[in-house]
Formats: C-alpha cells, structure tokens, sequence
C-alpha cells in the first residue's frame, strides 16, 4: 500500500516509501537514500512487498536486505535500535511531535481519530512530523487519512 502522498516518487521508488521505512524500523537498520538508489527496481520492489511483521519475517527482510546491501555497497546496513513499544502502535498516545506539527497547520487530532488510524498511518504522520524530516507531506497525509477537511 502506498500513500497518495507518496504519489510523486513511489511509481518508479526513487524514494523509500513509508512502508519499506516502517519495515527498516521494524528490522533495525539504518538505510540511507542513496544506498536506496543503488538498488534495482526489482530490488527496491521486493523490499515493498516481503513481509516484515513476525519474528521469522523480521529476520528474513533484515537478511534479504542485508544482502542486497552488500551486493552493491560492499558492506551491511547500519544497526538501528528496535523500539520494543514503538509509539505508532500505541493508539492510545498521540505523540508530542504530532500535536505540534498538526498545529502548526491549525489542526487538531482528536484522540478518537488517532485510535481509528492504523499503525501505518500513526507511523507515516509521526515520522513526517519529525524535525529532521521534510514536512512537506505532513499536511498532505492529515487530509489523505481524513483529519481534517
């Protein structure tokens, strides 16, 4: 699945989409943009659709991964900490980071819309209200997942 937002650069995956990122966090590992763009379309297209949610997944995407890594830049990908309670499956807490960036655009997430998000969409808005990341989406998403009008 991916995100209307995501529009502008997921048909050819110039960008990691916010699937393969939720995948990257949820494996532990750190991937860079341009490591991503070394990767061929059929490379790039299998990281979007192999399954990262259980135990024995988790470890498979992380070697496939791994491996696809070392083919092209000779080395593995960098460890990341897993978080053992990420925030965006926690729809009973919107994050900070959220609420001030919502309200930077005059909107306010109810907590009764963020419990009726999935985890995907809870990750996608928290990774673009992120002070490293390009916010341009942010406002984007909040319409795309019906926040707001």
């Amino acid at each position: 699945m991916f995100f209307k937002f995501e529009a502008d650069f997921v048909e050819a995956l110039r960008c990691i989409p916010m699937q393969v990122r939720l995948k990257l966090d949820t494996c532990g590992i750190k991937l860079k943009l341009q490591d991503w763009n070394h990767f061929t379309q059929a490379e790039r297209q299998t990281l979007v659709e192999l399954p990262c949610l259980t135990s024995p997944e988790i470890l498979h995407y992380r070697e496939q991964l791994n491996q696809i890594l070392i083919q092209h830049t000779g080395k593995s990908g960098t460890d990341l900490a897993i978080d053992p309670n990420p925030p965006w499956l926690d729809a009973a807490t919107i994050p900070e980071s959220v609420t001030a960036k919502a309200q930077e655009f005059d909107v306010t997430i109810t907590l009764a819309q963020w419990m009726a998000l999935g985890a995907i969409e809870r990750f996608a808005l928290i990774k673009l209200s992120r002070s490293s990341h390009e916010n341009k989406n942010f406002l984007p998403a909040v319409r795309e997942f019906h926040l707001v009008a």
